[in-house]
C-alpha cells in the first residue's frame, strides 16, 4: 500500500500529461460536426485502490479536473464530469462486488478481478463520466440528440484506448 500513493500520483500527472499532449490535439469529425475525442483521463480515479477514502478520490478528481479546464479553456466541465466519476465509482464498485468481497490492498485490475469484472467496471464509470461530460458542456437537452452522439463515439474509442493500454502497460498498483 505505501507504493500506492506515489504511482498513483505518477499514474495522475502521465494522464494529464497525455490527455493534454496527445489526446487534446486529435479530433475526428463527421459532417463537420467533432463526435470522437479520446477522454484517458478519469483511469486516473478509476485505478486508485478499491478502499481509498471518498473524500481523497473526490479532492483529487476536482485538482485533476481543474488543471485539465485550465489546459482546454474550460469552465469546470472536466472538474464537474471528474469529481461525479469518483462519486459514482464507489458505487459502481458496491453494485460490481464479488462474492468474496474486497481486501483493502485490492486495485481494479484485470489481474486482481479478471476480465469481465473490469470491463464491466471501466465501460460503466467511464460512460457514466463521458454522457456527463457532454452533458455538462451542452448544459441543455435540447441538444440531446448530439449528446449521445458524442457519448457512444467517444465512448467507443476511449475504452478501446483505455483497454489497449491495460494490456500494455502493467502494474501492481
Amino acid at each position: 500500500m505505501n507504493n500506492a500513493i506515489p504511482t498513483n500520483i505518477i499514474r495522475f500527472v502521465v494522464l494529464y500529461l497525455i490527455q493534454i499532449l496527445i489526446f487534446k490535439q486529435v479530433t475526428f469529425s463527421l459532417g463537420g460536426l467533432a463526435y470522437i475525442h479520446f477522454i484517458i483521463y478519469p483511469m486516473a480515479i478509476i485505478l486508485m485502490p478499491i478502499k481509498t477514502p471518498k473524500a481523497v478520490l473526490l479532492l483529487s478528481a476536482f485538482v485533476m479536473g481543474l488543471a485539465l479546464d485550465m489546459s482546454y479553456d474550460s469552465v469546470g466541465i472536466h472538474a464537474a464530469a471528474l469529481v461525479f466519476t469518483a462519486y459514482i465509482r464507489n458505487i459502481v464498485i458496491a453494485f460490481l462486488e464479488p462474492f468474496d468481497g474486497y481486501s483493502v490492498t485490492d486495485v481494479p485490475s484485470i489481474k486482481n478481478f479478471g476480465f469481465a469484472w473490469f470491463v464491466s467496471y471501466v465501460s460503466i464509470v467511464l460512460l457514466l463520466h463521458i454522457f456527463t461530460y457532454f452533458s455538462v458542456e451542452a448544459f441543455s437537452f435540447v441538444y440531446i440528440f448530439e449528446i449521445f452522439l458524442n457519448t457512444i463515439f467517444s465512448f467507443i474509442f476511449s475504452f478501446f484506448v483505455i483497454m489497449v493500454s491495460q494490456f500494455i502497460i502493467r502494474t501492481k498498483y
